[in-house]
């Protein structure tokens, strides 16, 4: 199979249309269709079928494009180590909570522009369970996601885990409210008669809640979810309850922060990628700049 028709292929099933993709490579959409038909005759079955006045994968067309990311790959792979002074090329894939790409993912985009131009990012915000999801799927590379160590996450072996940051999480409540001395649990416990707000789109954050909550002796009552910290700042300053927020986050007027200690509430963030993949050249120069970060 010609490789460059494989790339076709692949870009349409991730583009949709041959416009699309003609646009994206920089090619005219007659070449896409001529090329995807000659793939086609090269696997002797059919690749695209008609779709309105569109055209779409069959399942055939689906499978070989499932294969063409890991062919394309491992060519890339080979024409690397066999011509280490080659430049580097690609479109790495990533999907990652709001707070990884801007404060890590984002300054690795300009790095690669200045130092790797030929490698490419496509970026998703997404929460980490869509973001795993869609690695599973394998519809992005890479994925950037956060558990707690008092809510570990459990990962697929198939899957390869790299640390990115750590931060410690506390208590906001309304400033008015008494200051609690003690460990987590006496902080907490003097709030169980309080709603509390949590994540509308991740249970991890409700998660370590619970158990403090829990070790503490009460169930809290969870009345607010909000998807944002400063929706969750915005609920707590208005009275609707308490919550869990940074412990870095900016002083605000109407939000007073409680350190928890024994235990303290850390937020862990990863990069996840598919196991096998993290010497493949786009994704280990990504993964190589995001280490860096932490430096």
């Amino acid at each position: 199979m010609d490789v460059r028709r494989l790339e076709l292929l692949l870009a349409l099933s991730r583009l949709g249309s041959m416009h699309a993709v003609s646009e994206v490579l920089g090619v005219t959409t007659s070449t896409v269709s001529q090329q995807i038909a000659a793939l086609a005759k090269e696997v002797g079955t059919p690749l695209l079928e008609p779709d309105g006045r569109r055209v779409r994968l069959t399942p055939a067309g689906r499978r070989l494009a499932g294969h063409a990311v890991h062919i394309l790959a491992a060519h890339e792979a080979a024409r690397a180590d066999l011509d280490p002074s080659a430049e580097p090329s690609g479109t790495v894939r990533v999907a990652g909570f709001h707070t990884a790409i801007r404060d890590t993912l984002m300054p690795v985009v300009h790095r690669l522009r200045q130092e790797y131009p030929a490698v490419r990012l496509e970026i998703q915000e997404q929460e980490p369970p869509d973001a795993l999801a869609m690695l599973e799927r394998d519809q992005v590379d890479l994925a950037l996601i956060y558990d707690y160590n008092l809510a570990p996450a459990a990962l697929d072996p198939s899957l390869e885990a790299a640390p990115l940051w750590e931060s410690s999480w506390s208590l906001a409540v309304p400033s008015r409210s008494r200051r609690i001395r003690g460990t987590a649990v006496d902080v907490v416990a003097a709030f169980a008669a309080s709603d509390w707000i949590v994540n509308s789109r991740h249970v991890a954050d409700e998660q370590v809640v619970r158990t403090l909550a829990a070790l503490a002796g009460f169930e809290p009552r969870i009345t607010q979810r909000a998807d944002t910290l400063q929706l969750v700042q915005e609920m707590i300053t208005a009275g609707l309850g308490v919550g869990l927020m940074p412990a870095t986050y900016p002083k605000t007027t109407g939000i007073s922060l409680r350190r928890l200690r024994d235990p303290e509430p850390r937020m862990r963030a990863y990069v996840l990628i598919r196991r096998g993949r993290a010497s493949w050249p786009a994704p280990a120069i990504v993964l190589d700049l995001l280490s860096k970060m932490r430096e």
